[in-house]
């Protein structure tokens, strides 16, 4: 959610804050309170902001003739030591002209905020030009391109052009709104947080002047669905639909809206503004004049504003006139009676509707609004005839209306106010300090909350309307919190806690957690990706994918319409995006979700997914480059399998996948639960990722529930280890593994450590052979080895070598 800080002062004097109301301060004040600022940013009523423009003053100007054209080189005083040399085509250039001077440096935009260039010094047809003197377009202001725009005005050469032109920047909070904060969906909302820490009044529109009149144009209101609990309108008549002024367009384009037409652009300014979503209706459009709201059967065929049919499913809150269905009500309007340029009556709507109502429909329908975000949550129900009776007056000033009716206001059960039951012995528990009645009820009333029943031990707390997620003792509690803020509770010099389990369950987050960090020291990235992705990835890995694609229902797009089928997608488009930007050298992890349907069975299952590409060591002053190989991110799923279990495992080739060129899949007691291969090519080509990629993909489901949760110590030995080398030629079908596995068998006492250091293949040692060069670390614990027990056992091996993998030792 965006809000315009500009905006916001119509609501509260930012100005009486302790640092002004500046960005930091806000971020600060604001977070605190529960509404996260996400982001800052700048909005510049003109693209650009006029930063490099300022007012000169032309000094001389002699005309020159190139070919056809007559130019004019002047010198030009913009506030500096010296004259600015410049260059100027327009036939109006004049000694002791006023002027705006876009200085080297400066960026034009178009009216879109496209850069189109930058001024340079340069030469122009022999001359030198050190700048531009603007006309109208060139600055942002118009449309005109005549001659130059020449000023009257008496400010100093180099004055910025924002003064003269009295252009601000407004600035730009992102707040990530949590759901329950449907009270906050508007400036007035902010701007109540504002004021409850801060103390400072907030200001509200004056609709002192609003009167009704008779009714020259009425319209006939019917409730017919208890989804609708208030319904006010009014019209109004002699309306001339057209564009908005500036400082409407500003507020709206601000926070990311495109301005319409006055009408449409008061209902969102109402409804950004003040949290209330309303709708304009063209009054000569409703059909017999009135307005039903009710539900129509299923299947009743609804085309919204956006010119899409819909199909009800006949639980939808409906607003029919006398011929059927104008809008999809809290969601959309229809398009029989929009707002058109040619109309001159109009009747204007505020309505409350149920929440869970408006939050099926929406969802049923897949559509998403500004209306539909805040009647979803809860808007207030209290506010309505405040927004009803603005939005009426700036329709008399922006665009001549006269009002044409009574006020309707269908409002036939008052809400009732939340009323919570609060002992301050409670509220001291739950927040862990101790607060003065007098503190906790000023917070509270800052709140807008009323007090009641007050005594000693407690007082009843009645929530305001617009907080419809405060319900019970433990959120006014939270309210009392919030706005006394966090960093004020001092932590205990004696913390504890209430029970200590003898059996803890088993933290996946912590494991996962663990893991992340073994894997950031070995120089792999977290990432994290959408579940969502594309329908058409199952069939280019189809061959892997024994499963149908599970759809979403009211999918956004079509690239995010099924849940993810495989991990290996977004692993290449995360690659992708950063080989793009010259990152090639790359180590991610992501830990997500892989979905799966099997006739009416869903599956989902958990992966941890390590990618790597490019160099897996960059070149130093005493290392030579190291390319990333498949052996590379084996070692550390070896590390990571040590960490987890450590239990004996088998490999087996990985052969025919349309996801791996070669790999591993690694099996413990039968069970697959990790693959480890170089990406398929073709498929890494399909995301623009055209080097080698590897992945490891591991069944996380099954690996966290192996994961120790306790360790073994022992001594160091005392005795030294000793190693002895062999040299094997063997099949190439013969693995490592193979060898490890043989040589755990045959000693289990001595034997400490099997490593290979060299792989060698060559003509001189057969079709079909290689050869292996392998360590074998031996060591006691309990007495230093003899010649004797070494001999015996290096003779143990090398011939159950011979005898089970056909080994022919190399002297």
């Amino acid at each position: 959610m965006k809000i315009s800080t500009t905006w916001l002062k119509d609501f509260i004097d930012l100005s009486q804050l302790p640092h002004q109301g500046s960005p930091e301060e806000l971020d600060v004040l604001l977070t605190n309170t529960g509404l996260e600022v996400e982001g800052i940013e700048s909005h510049d009523q003109i693209p650009g902001g006029l930063k490099g423009f300022v007012v000169g003053e032309v000094m001389s100007c002699e005309k020159f003739q190139v070919k056809e054209k007559t130019l004019s080189a002047t010198t030009v005083d913009v506030g500096l030591e010296e004259l600015l040399h410049i260059v100027c085509g327009a036939a109006n250039v004049a000694q002791g002209q006023k002027v705006i001077v876009a200085t080297p440096g400066t960026t034009l935009y178009d009216k879109e905020g496209k850069a189109l260039f930058t001024i340079e010094k340069r030469k122009v047809y022999g001359q030198a030009s050190e700048g531009m003197i603007c006309a109208e377009d060139e600055i942002g202001i118009g449309d005109s391109h005549d001659g130059i725009l020449v000023l009257d005005t008496d400010l100093p050469n180099g004055t910025p052009a924002t003064k003269y032109f009295n252009i601000q920047s407004d600035l730009v909070l992102e707040i990530g709104l949590t759901p329950n904060r449907a009270d906050a969906a508007s400036h007035w909302g902010v701007a109540r947080d504002i004021r409850a820490v801060s103390g400072l009044s907030i200001t509200l529109p004056d609709v002192s002047a609003f009167q009704d009149a008779e009714d020259k144009l009425p319209i006939e209101v019917k409730i017919e669905d208890d989804g609708c609990t208030r319904f006010c309108g009014i019209s109004l008549d002699q309306v001339q639909v057209g564009p908005s002024p500036e400082w409407l367009k500003e507020r709206l384009q601000a926070i990311g809206l495109r301005p319409i037409n006055n009408i449409v652009d008061i209902t969102n300014f109402i409804c950004h503004g003040l949290g209330q979503p309303m709708h304009a209706y063209d009054w000569d459009q409703i059909k017999g004049q009135q307005l039903i709201v009710k539900t129509l059967a299923a299947g009743t065929p609804f085309t919204t504003l956006d010119g899409v049919e819909r199909k009800l499913d006949g639980e939808e809150i409906m607003i029919c006139d006398a011929s059927g269905p104008i809008g999809l009500a809290g969601i959309m309007g229809g398009a029989g009676s929009s707002i058109q340029d040619s109309t001159q009556k109009v009747f204007l709507e505020v309505a409350y509707f149920k929440p869970e109502r408006i939050r099926k429909s929406s969802q049923v329908h897949g559509l998403k609004t500004d209306a539909s975000f805040r009647f979803e949550r809860g808007t207030d129900i209290e506010a309505k005839l405040l927004a009803l009776q603005y939005a009426t007056i700036l329709i008399q000033e922006l665009a001549g209306g006269k009002v044409a009716s009574q006020l309707v206001d269908y409002y036939p059960n008052k809400a009732t106010l939340a009323s919570i039951d609060m002992t301050y012995e409670r509220i001291h528990s739950i927040m862990g300090i101790e607060l003065a009645p007098s503190r906790i009820q000023e917070i509270l009333k800052a709140l807008d909350f009323e007090i009641t029943h007050v005594s000693e031990q407690g007082f009843t707390a009645l929530a305001p309307a617009y907080r419809v997620d405060v319900t019970r003792e433990a959120d006014v509690i939270e309210e009392i919190l919030r706005i006394h803020g966090l960093d004020n509770i001092p932590l205990s010099d004696h913390l504890s806690a209430h029970f200590i389990s003898e059996f803890p369950a088993l933290d996946k987050e912590k494991v996962q957690k663990d893991l992340s960090l073994q894997l950031a020291a070995k120089g792999f990235q977290e990432i994290i990706s959408n579940s969502l992705t594309k329908a058409e990835f199952h069939s280019w890995i189809q061959k892997d994918l024994n499963f149908e694609t599970v759809e979403i229902l009211n999918k956004l797009s079509e690239d995010l319409g099924v849940m993810r089928q495989h991990m290996v997608f977004h692993g290449l488009e995360a690659l992708a995006h950063n080989i793009n930007r010259r990152q090639k050298d790359l180590k991610l992890v992501e830990f997500g979700k892989t979905y799966h349907k099997k006739g009416n069975k869903y599956i989902e299952k958990r992966h941890a997914a390590l990618y790597a590409t490019g160099l897996w060591q960059g070149e130093t002053w005493d290392a030579s480059p190291q390319k990333t190989q498949l052996h590379h991110l084996y070692q550390v799923c070896q590390a990571v399998m040590q960490k987890l279990g450590n239990k004996p495992f088998d490999t087996e080739a990985i052969e025919g996948s349309s996801v791996f060129a070669y790999g591993l899949r690694i099996s413990v007691q039968k069970k697959a639960c990790l693959e480890i291969g170089m990406i398929q090519p073709q498929l890494a080509e399909k995301f623009d990722v055209k080097q080698d990629v590897f992945m490891a993909d591991f069944d996380w489901d099954y690996w966290v529930k192996q994961e120790k949760s306790d360790f073994v110590y022992q001594e160091i030995p005392k005795f030294p280890e000793v190693r002895r080398d062999l040299s094997l030629v063997l099949d190439k079908e013969v693995s490592f593994q193979s060898i490890q596995r043989l040589a755990d068998q045959t000693e289990k006492n001595i034997l400490k450590q099997v490593a290979l250091f060299d792989v060698y293949e060559g003509k001189n040692l057969g079709e079909g052979k290689k050869s292996y060069s392998i360590s074998f670390i031996l060591q006691d614990e309990n007495q230093t080895l003899t010649d004797k027990v070494i001999d015996a056992t290096m003779s143990r091996f090398i011939q159950r070598f011979e005898k089970e993998l056909g080994a022919i030792i190399r002297k």
